[in-house]
């Protein structure tokens, strides 16, 4: 029998760097339609599911919010400072629903930077989701702007293997770095250990993307 699991409804407050009409400008002066999938919902479900997964529940019913396929991140933070706890997503486009199901364990148990989130951190967490958008190929290593896109970089280490990493928009902003310090911080972050050079910037491909976050 299923069990009806529930929790706290902490108060989540909606970021995006979309604009707040639901258009998008483009290049050529026009404008569309845009319609926001991020919904406050999210968050409680993803609360929902951890909840269950914390006390041996079944999991929680299906949610009523839109299960279309996007790439999404779950990010657990706690506390008043909100350290980060947990970051982990996916880049395929996945189901809504599952893909919550799924990220909000995987970042909460499987991130390797961290210990698992236990039940005596479940008071004071908070959660942000973000539902990844508008992916598009850089110029180069400088074609993204600080604030509106999350990045991602493909680059070879010193041994020839290729390896990826991201940043969501709003850590560059966070860590007040411009973008050459992001881009040195991201290939640390994918594993490149030596000196990063202006060529080895030039060599990375730079995918750039737009973020809808609840937290």
């Amino acid at each position: 029998m299923a069990a009806s699991c529930g929790t706290k409804k902490q108060k989540l407050n909606d970021s995006t760097s979309m604009p707040r009409n639901n258009t998008v400008s483009l290049q050529n002066g026009m404008r569309m339609r845009n319609p926001i999938i991020v919904q406050p919902e999210m968050g409680f479900y993803c609360f929902d599911v951890l909840y269950c997964q914390l006390h041996q529940l079944d999991p929680p019913k299906p949610p009523n919010f839109s299960n279309e396929a996007f790439p999404l991140f779950v990010t657990w933070t706690m506390g008043k400072d909100m350290r980060l706890r947990g970051c982990i997503g996916t880049f395929n486009a996945m189901r809504l629903h599952m893909g919550l199901r799924e990220y909000a364990t995987t970042s909460a148990f499987k991130d390797s930077r961290f210990n698992p989130i236990t039940l005596e951190e479940l008071p004071r967490l908070h959660v942000s989701v973000s539902i990844l958008r508008h992916f598009e190929d850089g110029a180069d290593y400088l074609d993204w702007i600080i604030g509106v896109h999350g990045i991602r970089i493909e680059f070879h280490n010193e041994k020839g293997n290729k390896r990826t990493a991201t940043y969501l928009p709003d850590v560059a902003i966070e860590q007040g770095w411009n973008q050459i310090e992001t881009i040195d911080s991201l290939l640390h972050k994918g594993g490149y250990k030596g000196l990063v050079t202006p060529d080895i910037r030039r060599s990375l491909k730079l995918t750039r993307y737009q973020s809808e976050k609840v937290t």
